[in-house]
C-alpha cells in the first residue's frame, strides 16, 4: 500500500522534472522569477493554484467529462508560458506586487487547467482500469506539488545568488530569465502540430 502510494507520488514528481517535458519547469520559472524568498507565501499559493488547475483538468479527463484536441493543447501550453514571460518583461522593475492578486491567481488556475489537459492522455494510460482514480490523482498531485516546490526553491536560490553575489538588479534578473524562456518557447509554438 505504502509502496503504491510512493510510486504514484514519484510518478507526479517525475512528470514535472522530466527533462523531455521541460515546459512545466519553464512555466514555473517565469511564474517564480519576479519574487524573492520573503514572498514565499504568495509563491506557494500561486504554485498550489497551478496544481489545483492541473489536477482539476485531470479529474475531468479521467472521468470523461472533457475531451480536448491534443494538438490544440500542445499549442496552448507554450503560449501560456510565453504570455507569463512577456508579462514579466513588461512589468520587470515595476511595483507589480500591488496589482490585483485575483487576476494573477485566476490566470494561473487557467494555465494549470491547460497544462493538465496536456498530460491527460498519458495519465489515463497510467491509471488504466484503476477503480479509484481519485486517490491515484491525489497521490499524483502531491508528487506534482513536491516537484514544483523544488523548482521554485531552485529559482529563488538562483535569484538570490544573482542579485546578492553577482549584483544583478532585480529588474535585470527578471528580464534576462524571462527573455531566455521566451527564446525557448517560441520554437515550441512554431513546431506545434497546429501550425504545421
Amino acid at each position: 500500500m505504502l509502496n503504491e502510494f510512493w510510486f504514484n507520488v514519484q510518478y507526479g514528481i517525475n512528470h514535472v522534472l522530466d527533462i523531455n517535458g521541460y515546459d512545466h519547469v519553464l512555466f514555473l520559472t517565469v511564474l517564480t522569477v519576479p519574487y524573492l524568498f520573503n514572498d514565499w507565501k504568495r509563491v506557494l499559493l500561486l504554485v498550489t493554484t497551478f496544481t489545483i488547475g492541473h489536477t482539476l483538468s485531470l479529474v475531468l479527463a479521467a472521468y470523461g467529462v472533457v475531451k480536448v484536441n491534443a494538438s490544440l493543447v500542445e499549442f496552448l501550453i507554450p503560449v501560456t508560458i510565453l504570455v507569463v514571460a512577456i508579462y514579466n518583461v513588461f512589468t520587470a522593475g515595476k511595483k507589480s506586487k500591488n496589482q490585483k492578486v485575483g487576476t494573477l491567481f485566476f490566470s494561473t488556475l487557467f494555465f494549470g487547467l491547460v497544462h493538465g489537459l496536456g498530460f491527460a492522455r498519458e495519465f489515463l494510460m497510467f491509471a488504466g482500469n484503476t477503480e479509484n482514480k481519485l486517490i491515484l490523482l491525489l497521490e499524483f498531485a502531491l508528487g506534482i506539488e513536491i516537484a514544483q516546490i523544488i523548482i521554485v526553491v531552485v529559482v529563488l536560490i538562483l535569484g538570490w545568488i544573482c542579485q546578492t553575489i553577482f549584483r544583478f538588479s532585480r529588474r535585470d534578473w527578471i528580464m534576462v530569465l524571462s527573455a531566455v524562456v521566451v527564446g525557448l518557447v517560441i520554437p515550441m509554438i512554431l513546431e506545434s502540430d497546429l501550425l504545421s
